[in-house]
């Protein structure tokens, strides 16, 4: 039998889509900082191993997966973070088929194909996948509709993969509310009820959280993680 202090524990990898800057950068950094070997598919470089990922094109999703198993021999975390930002995609009658059809492509169907290929290699590993959504899933402002389908539609997959893949793999996800990359004005803050306006580092406690055992009993959820904003009655 090998001696306690002679049993080398294995380092779980995980692969952050659009880990390049926000908050998929803050995952990557903490998740680092946790011991795990990190990989990152983006358009933009990374610090850590890159793999240059379109997500919403299958064949460029099943490279991905086979040169990060290639290079760790494993994968146990997935986090789909990847997504076009900015809510705001014009009038609905002005709204045109190709900008819908990539805000779909890259916030919905990108999650589903990164989850169909990762899929094996996260059942070998008993492993977890966090998908990061929005609050704009569950409220809305005008002109928001293909991001807010999209954002919609994640947090269905979640819960419909968390049953499929049960109880080998857990899925869980993440909405957001305001999360700031840069300085805003105090009443940003102020209007919160925790007082401030979230960070990165916010979300990504939270997804290392669901990706660890510490929430084994955990699964098909959408955690709002939005400083209180979504149970505050707003009154102009």
């Amino acid at each position: 039998m090998t001696p306690p202090q002679a049993r080398r524990s294995v380092e779980k990898v995980a692969l952050v889509t659009g880990g390049a800057q926000g908050i998929g950068r803050a995952t990557a950094l903490l998740l680092a900082g946790r011991g795990y070997q990190v990989a990152v598919a983006d358009l933009q470089e990374s610090d850590f191993f890159f793999v240059r990922t379109d997500v919403s094109r299958e064949a460029s999703v099943r490279a991905c997966i086979r040169a990060v198993v290639k290079r760790f021999g494993r994968l146990d975390a997935l986090v789909n973070n990847a997504g076009l930002a900015g809510p705001h995609d014009g009038p609905i009658e002005k709204l045109n088929l190709a900008r819908w059809n990539r805000r779909i492509g890259v916030n919905l169907t990108g999650p589903f194909l990164m989850a169909k290929h990762a899929v094996p290699h996260l059942r070998r590993a008993k492993g977890a996948i966090v998908n990061i959504a929005s609050t704009r899933a569950l409220q809305s402002e005008p002109d928001t509709e293909a991001y807010v389908a999209s954002k919609g539609g994640l947090v269905a997959l979640t819960h419909a993969l968390a049953l499929s893949l049960g109880p080998a793999v857990r899925v869980n996800c993440i909405s957001p509310g305001w999360i700031s990359h840069k300085s805003v004005r105090k009443k940003d803050h102020a209007q919160h009820p925790v007082g401030r306006v979230g960070v990165g580092q916010d979300v990504a406690e939270l997804v290392a959280y669901l990706l660890s055992e510490a929430s084994g009993f955990v699964t098909g959820q959408n955690f709002v993680i939005d400083g209180g904003m979504t149970r505050k009655m707003i009154y102009v």
